[in-house]
């Protein structure tokens, strides 16, 4: 439940900002450290239930990217 709660307050950052906006973060440094804390909290929380379960986190990202590959191909160009 606290990772829910740290994702919402990254997500939080970007809730009013258009596409363009978002992209600007970067460029204030106080609003481009406050997206790194938040980022921090979501993967620390993250690396702990995957410790706590035993999930191989190299191995699962690679078994979804296979996944989604396989669910969403590129289009070849013709």
């Amino acid at each position: 439940m606290a990772m829910v709660v740290e994702a919402a307050e990254l997500v939080e950052i970007f809730q009013w900002l258009t596409p363009e906006q978002s992209q600007q973060i970067q460029a204030d440094p106080v609003k481009h450290q406050h997206l790194g804390e938040e980022i921090a909290d979501v993967m620390l929380y993250l690396l702990q239930i995957a410790d706590h379960t035993g999930i191989d986190i190299n191995a699962a990202v690679e078994r979804k990217l296979l996944l989604n590959a396989i669910k969403h191909p590129v289009a070849t160009r013709q």
